[in-house]
Order: structure tokens, then sequence, then C-alpha cells
């Protein structure tokens, strides 16, 4: 089972933030699934856009596959590097990697950006053998862990009851 280490227990103490870059290793998986789902959790209300350290050069089918499953698509753009984003100010960036929060640290150096760490296991680390349905699961088991602590952290606006 995939688990957030590290202090990953995003909780939300202040506003939500206007703009938030997600960030790893290769922008295939995980900042690609949270792009996708803080975009269909907040809608316009936050800018989201994700990076990579070193961006792989072809989307990931599974990635694709189980966020459609959900009702979201991946970033058309495919995966692209810190250097690639057309915005570069962010109000928060998540790091979902070691080296993404290395790069994140450089990144903001000189703005004030704050940068929080959520330790996200890749899936491909996990033992899946090339076996479809069990890589599969891994993806799957991922959004949801993902899903998880995006909505701990960026709740959505509750509509008054009436």
């Amino acid at each position: 089972m995939m688990m957030a280490t590290g202090g990953a227990r995003p909780e939300r103490k202040e506003p939500l933030p206007a703009s938030v870059l997600f960030a790893c290793n290769l922008n295939t998986i995980r900042s690609t699934m949270a792009e996708a789902i803080l975009k269909k959790l907040q809608g316009s209300r936050i800018f989201v856009d994700s990076a990579g350290v070193a961006p792989a050069g072809e989307a990931d089918p599974f990635t694709a596959e189980v966020l459609r499953e959900e009702g979201m698509a991946p970033p058309a753009s495919g995966p692209k590097g810190f250097d690639d984003l057309e915005e570069t100010s962010f109000d928060l960036i998540v790091a979902l990697t070691p080296e993404a929060r290395d790069e994140a640290e450089k990144f903001t150096r000189s703005s004030a950006t704050d940068v929080e760490f959520w330790a996200i296991d890749d899936p491909l680390a996990s033992p899946t053998g090339g076996n479809r349905d069990r890589r599969l699961a891994a993806y799957r088991e991922l959004r949801n862990q993902l899903h998880r602590l995006i909505e701990s952290r960026f709740p959505r606006k509750e509509s008054a009851a009436g």
C-alpha cells in the first residue's frame, strides 16, 4: 500500500492559495494526477499546473486511464519541466518527491512562494510484474490517495444549507 510519509498530512490552516504547482520527477504520474484532481475539485477558483524535475518525453497512458475513470483528463500539454512553465509565480508548490522539493526550493529562492512536501510513493515502485491489472490497481490507489490529501488540504467551499 502506498503511504504518504514525512509530514504528508496536509491540513488547511489558511485561505486557499490562488495558484498551485504540483511537482514530481517526470511529470507523468503523480503531479499530473494531482493537477487534474485539484482542477476537478476547485474548478477555476485556483490556478493549477504541474511540472517535473526531468520531464518524460510522453504522457503515461495508465495515468490518463485512471483519471478518465473519474471524469478527469490529464493536462493536454503533456509532461513539462520547471523551465517550460508559462506561469512562474505560484502561491504554493506541492512537491511530491524529494527531488521535486529540492527543485521547488531552487525555483522559489527569489519569490514568496510556499513549498510543501508530500512524500508520495511512485506506483511503478510497486511490484506489478508488468501486469496491466496490478499496474492499474497501483495507479488507482495513488489517485485515491492524492484525492484524499488534496481534498483535505484544499477543501471545497461548503454550500449553505437551506
